[in-house]
Order: structure tokens, then C-alpha cells, then sequence
């Protein structure tokens, strides 16, 4: 039993792990898949997915400053696309600041999350603190979004689709 319980968190954690699925993935897998309760499959995929957004961003700091030391054509070429990427969202960021983050990585959508998030706030220049809050807050809306989806989805079908026998 314990150990059972153990590697569905493990499995939980790689699936929000994997940059394409994150908790957009897990919390469905962790209710419809494992029948787990949906607070605990919440708590378990909101932890794992809030830290792979730090160590994300903290690993892209490093290793970005890493190659730019190490290779001056990467230096020139990465401040060339940082330029223009701030050239084109510069008026949002300031307008939005981390809360335009916390929405790109809420809103579960392809392309959006938190390593896309970290990205797009590292280029942008958004300070580490900013964005650790902007990664939390956008966590919990996707979180909400796709929480709510499963139970309501998981509702309906058990209201019109699966009759269950008297």
C-alpha cells in the first residue's frame, strides 16, 4: 500500500515534469487515471509543477550565462534575439508585469506553462523574484482551470453518458 502510494506520486511528479504536459497532464491522469482524490492529485502536481518552474529558470540563468562566456558568436546572436523579443512585448511587460506571465502560464493551452513561462521572462529580463511569483500564481490558475474541467467533465459524463444500474 505505501509503496503503491509512492510511485503514483513518482509517476504524478515525471508526468508534470515533462515540459509538453506539466500539470495540464497529471491532475487528469491522477484522478481519471489512478481514482486518486482530486485534492491530493492538486497538492502532489501544484508542488511538482511550481518547482520545476524555479529550478527551470534558476538552470536557464546558468546555463545561458555558461554559454556566453563560453562562445562569443552565442553571446552576439542571444543578445540580437533578447533585443528583438523586447522590442516587440516590451509595452505589455511593463504594463503587465508578472501578472502577464502568471496568465501565459495559467492558461493551459499548447506552448504555455512554466518552462515556457521561465523562457519568456528570462528574455525579457523579469527579475528572478518576479518571476517565481508570477510561476506560483500561474501554477494555481492552471491548476483551477484544469481541476475544475476534470470534476465537471467527470459530472457530466457520469450524469448523461454512464447510466449505472439500479
Amino acid at each position: 500500500m505505501f509503496w503503491d502510494t509512492v510511485l503514483k506520486v513518482l509517476v504524478l511528479t515525471g508526468i508534470t515534469f515533462v515540459p509538453a504536459l506539466e500539470l495540464r497532464a497529471s491532475i487528469p491522469f491522477g484522478i481519471w487515471g489512478y481514482g486518486m482524490p482530486w485534492a491530493t492529485v492538486v497538492a502532489i502536481c501544484v508542488a511538482a509543477n511550481i518547482a520545476l518552474g524555479f529550478v527551470f529558470y534558476w538552470l536557464l540563468d546558468t546555463f545561458i550565462k555558461w554559454l556566453r562566456h563560453k562562445w562569443a558568436w552565442f553571446s552576439r546572436f542571444y543578445d540580437r534575439q533578447v533585443a528583438r523579443v523586447q522590442r516587440k512585448i516590451h509595452k505589455q511587460v511593463e504594463r503587465y508585469g508578472e501578472w502577464g506571465v502568471a496568465i501565459f502560464i495559467g492558461i493551459p493551452l499548447p506552448g504555455t506553462g512554466v518552462i515556457s513561462g521561465a523562457i519568456a521572462s528570462y528574455a525579457l529580463g523579469l527579475d528572478r523574484k518576479k518571476y517565481y511569483i508570477a510561476n506560483v500564481l500561474g501554477v494555481l490558475i492552471a491548476a483551477a482551470i484544469v481541476t475544475l474541467v476534470c470534476l465537471v467533465g467527470d459530472a457530466a459524463l457520469q450524469k448523461w453518458f454512464i447510466k449505472k444500474e439500479l
